[in-house]
Parts: C-alpha cells; structure tokens; sequence
C-alpha cells in the first residue's frame, strides 16, 4: 500500500506539473498571437485614417483639389515619419470614356507630360491623378487602375459601400523587386455619403489610395527579436508574405505552437500561418516536472529499499531464532545461558523494529513536504476562478493517506514493544489588514495594535499582505509563558517609500540566530515548540529585497523581537520583470 500511494502520488504531482507548464506556455503563445494581429490590424487602421484624411482634404476643396495642394496636404502627412511601409498617398478620379478625355486635357494644363495608361475595352476609366512622394512613384501617376481585376473590383466596392477596401495581391507599378503588394482605397462622394447604393454611384468622384508593398509593410511592425512568432500571410491562395524561410536562424523547422487565423482585412480574407520561434521554445522550456518526478522516484526507490531491508532483516531474525530454538533442544545443560542469549537478541530486534519504525518516517515526511510545495504553488491557482475544486480535494486525500501511514509506522512500533514495558488588487489599506489579521489569529483589539502614518499602499499590496501575515504569525507561534501576548505594527512616511515594523514582547532571539532564521528552513524549534516550515521569514526576506530593500532584526533573549523594512507606497516592485508584475 505504501508502494502504491507513493507510485500514485509521484505520478500525478509529475502529470498535473506537466500540464500546468503547458498550460502556462500555451497562453504565453495566445499573448505573443494576438500580439501580431493586433498590431496588423492598428497598422492598417492607421493607415486608414490617413485616406480618410486626404478624403477630408478633398471635400475642404469642394471635391476638386489642385496638384499643389495635394502636395502641400500630403507634405504635412509627413509619410515616411509617421506611417511607415506605406509607399504614398495619392488620387484616383472616376470617369467615363465620354469624360476622359476633358480630364486629361485639364490635367495637361499643369504638367504637360500626363497621360493615362494602359487602353483597355472596360467602361470604368480610374486614372491615377495624383500621388506623394512623386519621386518613388512617377510610375504609377496617369496608371488607370480599372485595366486590371484586382485593382478595379477593390475600387468598385469602396465606391459602392462607402467603406475604406483593399485590393487582392498585385505588383505594384512602381516596385523594381516585382513583390506582393496592394492599393488601399477610401471612396469619395459630392457632398455627403449617400444612403443607397445607385446615388453612390452617381454622386462618386474617385477614392483616396494608397500602394504597399507586403514586406515593407511588415518591416515596419514589432521587431522579429521581440515577438518571438513566425508568420506568413495568403491572400486567396497566393502567399504575399512568408518568415518561415529556411534562412532565418530563428525560425523552428519543428514549432512548439502554430495555429492558422483568419483576419478579415477591408473587404479580403488575409489566411495567416502562426508559428513560435526557436527564442520561444529557448523560453518556454522547463525542467520542473521531470525534477519532479525524478524526487518522486528517488523517494520511491528509498521506500522499496526501507521495506526490502526490513524484510531481510525479519527474515534473519527468524532463522536465528530457528538456530536458538534447535540449539537449545540439542543442549539442554546450556539452557539459562542460551535463554538470556536470546533475551538480548530479541532486545536487539525490538530496538531495531524502533529504529526501522522511527526512520520510516523520513520518506513519509518527505511526500508529505512535496504535496504541502505543490500545494504553496498552487495558491494563485486555487484563488482564481477558474480553479477545479477537485485538485485540492486530491491533496487532502494526499493528506490523509500520509497520516495513514504514519498510523502505520506507529502500529509497527507498538507491536514490537508489546512484551516490553509521533498576475494588481487594489490598495492595501492597514487598518483593514490589521482587522483581518486580528479575526484570522483570534486577538483582541488590546494584542494587535496599529500605528499608521502613511495611508493606502499601492505597490504590491498582494506580498506586503503576505509578509505581514509571516511576521504577525511568527510572534503568535513563538510566544509563551505568562504574559499576555503584544503586537505593534508600525507604519511611516520615507518618501516614496514607507517604513514597516512588527514588534512583539515574545522570547526573542539570540543575536547569533539572526542571520540563519532568515535562511530556508532554518527554525529555532524546541521539541516542545510549535512545528514550523522553516520558510515563513525566507518568503518575507525574499519579498522586501525584491523591492529594493532590507528587513532587519533586532532581538535578544527575553526582550521580545522587532522585524523593520522599507516598502514602496505607490512605485512598481524594482526587479520584477513588467508582465509579471502585470
């Protein structure tokens, strides 16, 4: 039965480990997900701003708006500073084979040079009119977009919706490199935007655009070293944008998560291929459920052996009291002598049952501290709302099978002995945890006594909590004797940092004890004292250094204790990283 509880309990802490390391790194990829999408998504809609800003532009003009003032608009756009990846800002004019040629000619008017290209056998006629930064883009000035599918359906449905589209993949006239790009368009109306779909249509006057180019665009994101996912996009199943080439060194040939999205993106469906990186997987790996499970073994493997030595043991025990017994037939004359020689030995076997007994325990002890870790990593959990009631209903069976088998132990003992004569929640409020405190530990108005100078504290409040809870518990626990138990928590202004202290009249500590009290289960019990894990003040030291500060002690025998530290009143925890503290 020992066997099998603690085969039963190594496995499970193992597995429930596991699962909660893939759990945590599998939300991690959610964030880093979600992350890219977001920023596409506030990229384009940025973007989107800056066309609807040009249609404003446009309308301030009485939908008619000069080349020098288009190029005075889109100089205060200042395109390359404040919207990277996009190629320019231009427009498009709507017109018919009947009013083509009057454009054209007041067009020529101001620059001589313009001409609308290519000839094509459509009725829609959308020449480019103009576009910012001329010098990257004279390619695309006088370009008729209506010649080609993609570019002219993207245009037809912002006229008609009177919403902001964008085409499917093109190459852009103006890219030497022939790569994936494409235009994005915001519809311009005479007046206001008309209700219905026919008055749009006759009440249009051309569109606000904009050229990309995909991988330009995508430069212009988080840095691939920040976000630690890979990601390529296709658009109707045409690849116009791809990391996951072999000649990027962080890219994983075998990732830990990918997943396929689609993101719906002005009127086209973009298809994205998500997938962490190897700086992911570097981050995400963790040895602590197989340390688990090798401290489970290991304890297994201890148990067996107590149990096979025992058994040996026993098994010696009784062929040399077969031997004795034997003896003592053959050789009667020897029979006092061989009597009180078997009265020692089996005085020996009951201290060795004892010591066997007694060192049983040491196991035992340890499964019991393993379940009571998991349980300490757990608090988080068990405090969110979506923790499973029956993990710690497990543990307390844990509990119960431990105390079990200490039973156990204990009835071995007693039969030898029968023929013979053990993730932020607000400010903390002092007062509020004093009262807490005070109801939780059963102490009068007259034991717990506050003196506060400082108000709400914001930073951390969680493990200020928590180190005030293992200060004014470690004077509860130790005090003793016959005066009535006083504690006093103190609380003062430093600046942007306050001052605590916890002071009791308990037995206080012996100045050589100082330093080790603080260390990991380390304690000053007496046989008679209360048991203690030896770990509450490493969890208060621990936690005011992570703040930058200091606790101190100062404490002699007899002249009860005094625990100071410095907190921060309103100031994020130094040395903890952002998203944990978030």
């Amino acid at each position: 039965m020992v066997v099998s509880l603690s085969l039963l309990l190594t496995l499970g802490a193992w597995q429930f480990s596991k699962t909660q390391v893939e759990f945590r790194i599998g939300l991690r990829f959610e964030a880093a997900r979600d992350q890219t999408l977001g920023l596409i998504a506030e990229r384009m809609r940025k973007y989107e701003d800056a066309l609807w800003a040009g249609v404003a532009a446009v309308e301030s003009h009485g939908g008619e708006i000069s080349y020098e003032n288009w190029h005075s608009f889109a100089r205060t756009l200042r395109i390359e500073e404040k919207y990277p990846g996009i190629n320019g800002i231009g427009m498009v004019h709507f017109h018919t084979a009947q009013t083509l040629a009057p454009y054209v000619n007041e067009q020529q008017r101001v620059r001589p040079d313009f001409r609308v290209y290519p000839d094509h056998d459509k009725p829609e006629k959308m020449p480019i009119t103009f576009i910012e930064p001329v010098e990257m883009n004279a390619a695309a000035v006088g370009l008729d977009v209506a010649h080609e599918t993609n570019r002219r359906r993207a245009a037809m449905a912002s006229r008609d919706t009177g919403t902001a589209q964008i085409t499917g993949p093109i190459v852009l006239v103006q890219d030497a490199n022939h790569t994936a790009g494409f235009l994005f368009y915001a519809p311009i109306y005479q007046g206001e935007v008309p209700a219905d779909l026919a008055t749009r249509k006759v009440r249009s006057i051309g569109a606000i655009y904009a050229p990309f180019v995909v991988h330009k665009l995508m430069e212009g994101l988080l840095a691939k070293e920040l976000r630690h996912v890979r990601f390529s996009i296709t658009d109707n199943s045409r690849l116009i944008y791809d990391e996951h080439t072999a000649d990027d060194p962080m890219v994983d040939p075998n990732p830990m998560f990918s997943e396929m999205v689609s993101l719906n993106m002005y009127g086209r469906t973009w298809i994205m291929d998500i997938r962490s990186d190897r700086a992911f997987r570097q981050q995400n790996v963790y040895a602590q459920p197989t340390f688990l499970l090798i401290a489970g073994l290991v304890i297994e493997a201890l148990i067996i052996s107590l149990m096979v030595f025992m058994a040996r043991a026993n098994k010696r025990a009784i062929a040399y009291a077969d031997k004795v017994s034997l003896s003592l037939k053959e050789k009667s004359s020897r029979l006092a002598a061989a009597n009180d020689g078997l009265a020692n030995k089996n005085e020996e076997l009951e201290q060795f049952a004892y010591v066997a007994s007694h060192d049983l325990k040491t196991p035992l002890r340890g499964i019991s501290g393993l379940t009571e870790m998991i349980e300490e990593d757990l608090e988080d959990y068990f405090a969110s709302p979506s923790a499973n009631p029956d993990v710690g209903a497990n543990l307390e069976k844990i509990h119960e099978r431990i105390r079990r088998m200490n039973e156990l132990t204990h009835s071995i003992l007693g039969f030898s002995q029968i023929t013979a004569n053990t993730i932020d929640n607000g400010p903390l409020v002092l007062q509020e945890v004093v009262a807490t405190l005070a109801l939780d530990f059963g102490l009068g108005d007259e034991q717990l006594l506050l003196l506060d100078e400082v108000g709400p504290i914001v930073a951390d409040s969680i493990n200020l909590r928590r180190v005030l809870e293992n200060l004014v518990g470690n004077a509860i626990k130790y005090h003793h004797g016959e005066n009535t138990l006083h504690i006093t928590i103190s609380a003062q202004n430093a600046g942007d940092r306050c001052r605590l202290s916890v002071t009791d009249n308990g037995p206080g500590i012996d100045p050589k004890f100082h330093n080790r009290i603080f260390d990991v289960f380390q304690t000053l019990r007496t046989g008679s004292a209360p048991e203690s894990s030896g770990i509450g003040l490493s969890i208060a030291k621990k936690a005011v250094e992570l703040h930058g500060g200091k606790i101190d002690l100062v404490s002699s025998p007899g002249a009860g204790a005094s625990f100071s530290f410095d907190w921060p009143i309103n100031t994020t925890p130094s040395g903890l990283n952002t998203d944990e503290a978030a």
